[in-house]
C-alpha cells in the first residue's frame, strides 16, 4: 500500500471548518484520476468521474475533516481555554501535543491541574475537555502576535508502521479518504469506468454533524451512495464476542447497522456478493452507536438512495494512536473499486430478483433497476 500517501494525509490539518490544508493536498492528489474538480460552498470536494451510463448517479464520500479544538479565550497568562470541535474522551488528552493554526502554526501541549495538588475528589472525579488548556510556553503578548480567539487546533502525532498495522491519529477519518482517492487511481490504472457517472465527495464537517454530507448530498441527489469511514474494532483484551463490532485483519467491513442508518438490504447483498466473487476479505459491521456520512446521503436525497457503507475497522477511534490493518486498508480500496464497476450488474428491485443476480453474479449479470425514482432536484454538481 501507499504507505506515503497515507503519512501526508494524515498529517495535513483540518479541524472541522478548516479543512484548507487537506482539501489542497487531496484536489492535488485527485486532479488527474478524474474528469472535473469542484469545491462547493460548504468547502466539499466534488470530483465526477464519468461512468459508462449516465442514467444513474453515484456518491461515494469520505470526510476529510478530523476532530480538533478552538480557540476559546487566551487568558492573562497566555494560556489557551479551547472548545471541542468534534467528539472527546477526555482520558484520552493528557500529555499530548497539539498545534495551534494561527497566523503560524505554533506548537503547544494540553494541560491540566496536575495529580500533585489535586484533592481526593478531583481525583476519583472523570475530567472534561474544557477541564484542560492549550500551554504554548509565551506571555500573552507574545501568544497574540499569532493566536487569536477562533483559530484551530489540530493534534501532533507522525505516523508509524507496526507490525501488519499503521498507527497514528486521524485515521478517522483520512483512512476513508485514502481508499476513495486509491480506489480513483485503481480505475485510472485499469482504464474502465464506473459503472454510472461517480462524484467522489470528499466531505466536511462530519465530526460536528455530517454537514458537508447533506448539502452534497442535496446538491449531487444520488441513486446510489457509498460512505468510506472507520469503524470501531473492540478486539482487544477482555472484549465480549458480541461488542468488538469489528477485528482488524479480517478485511473490509460492510456496514449493516448503526445509530443512523439500517443500510438499504439490496446494497448490503450486492457489496457481499461482490467481495465473495472477487475474493476480497469482509466481515460485517453492526455499531451500537454513532454514525457516518451514510445517514445523510441515505436521507437527504428525494426518495431515498440506496446506502451502503465500507468502514475500516480501527482500534482506538478519536485518540492519537488509531490503528488499522495494512490488509483492511487494501481489501476497502479493492471493495469499493469492483462496486462502483459492478453496480449496473444487479437487479436492485425489491423482489427475490436480487437473489436470483446474486446467484448468477459478474459483470455480464443483466439485472437493472427496475423501479425509477420520481421527480429529482437538480445536480449541481453535475453540471
Amino acid at each position: 500500500m501507499n504507505i506515503e500517501l497515507l503519512r501526508n494525509i494524515c498529517k495535513a490539518p483540518g479541524a472541522p471548518g478548516f479543512e484548507s490544508a487537506i482539501r489542497t493536498f487531496i484536489i492535488q492528489e485527485i486532479g488527474s484520476l478524474v474528469d472535473s474538480v469542484e469545491v462547493d460552498n460548504m468547502g466539499n470536494i466534488i470530483a465526477l468521474k464519468t461512468g459508462k451510463d449516465s442514467s444513474k448517479t453515484v456518491m461515494a464520500a469520505a470526510h476529510m475533516d478530523e476532530i480538533g479544538f478552538i480557540v476559546r479565550h487566551i487568558d492573562d497568562q497566555g494560556f489557551l481555554r479551547i472548545l471541542p470541535l468534534g467528539g472527546f474522551d477526555p482520558k484520552t488528552l493528557t500529555a499530548q501535543r497539539v498545534i495551534v493554526h494561527g497566523s503560524k502554526d505554533l506548537p503547544g501541549c494540553m494541560g491540566v491541574k496536575p495529580i500533585h495538588v489535586m484533592t481526593a475528589e478531583e481525583r476519583a472525579k472523570m475530567p472534561v475537555v474544557t477541564d484542560f488548556f492549550v500551554d504554548l510556553g509565551m506571555t500573552k503578548e507574545e501568544v497574540e502576535k499569532y493566536v487569536t480567539v477562533g483559530d484551530p487546533i489540530t493534534r501532533d502525532r507522525e505516523l508509524v508502521e507496526m507490525g501488519d498495522c499503521v498507527n497514528v491519529k486521524s485515521l478517522d477519518n483520512r483512512a476513508g479518504c485514502y481508499v476513495l482517492i486509491e480506489a480513483l487511481r485503481a480505475m485510472k490504472a485499469s482504464g474502465e469506468k464506473p459503472a454510472y457517472d461517480t462524484y467522489a465527495v470528499f466531505s466536511v464537517q462530519e465530526e460536528v454533524g455530517c454537514r458537508g454530507a447533506q448539502v452534497s448530498a442535496l446538491s449531487i441527489q444520488p441513486d446510489f451512495a457509498f460512505a468510506l469511514d472507520t469503524t470501531i474494532a473492540f478486539d482487544t483484551p477482555g472484549a465480549p464476542a458480541h461488542e468488538k463490532c469489528t477485528e482488524l485483519g479480517r478485511g473490509a467491513a460492510i456496514k449493516v447497522y448503526d445509530g443512523t442508518i439500517i443500510t438499504d438490504r439490496r446494497m448490503v447483498d450486492f457489496m457481499r456478493n461482490t467481495a465473495e466473487k472477487n475474493g476480497i476479505p469482509f466481515q460485517l459491521e453492526l455499531l451500537a452507536a454513532g454514525g457516518t456520512d451514510a445517514g445523510s446521503m441515505q436521507r437527504y436525497t428525494a426518495g431515498g438512495a440506496v446506502t451502503g457503507a465500507i468502514s475500516i475497522p480501527t482500534r482506538n477511534v478519536h485518540q492519537v494512536i488509531e490503528m488499522a490493518h495494512k490488509a483492511d486498508l487494501q481489501a476497502s480500496v479493492d471493495l469499493l473499486h469492483e462496486c462502483l464497476l459492478e453496480l449496473d450488474a444487479w437487479d436492485w428491485g425489491w423482489g427475490v430478483a436480487s437473489r436470483k443476480t446474486r446467484i448468477s453474479g459478474g459483470r455480464e449479470a443483466s439485472g437493472k433497476d427496475s423501479a425509477k425514482k420520481g421527480a429529482k432536484a437538480s445536480k449541481k454538481g453535475k453540471k
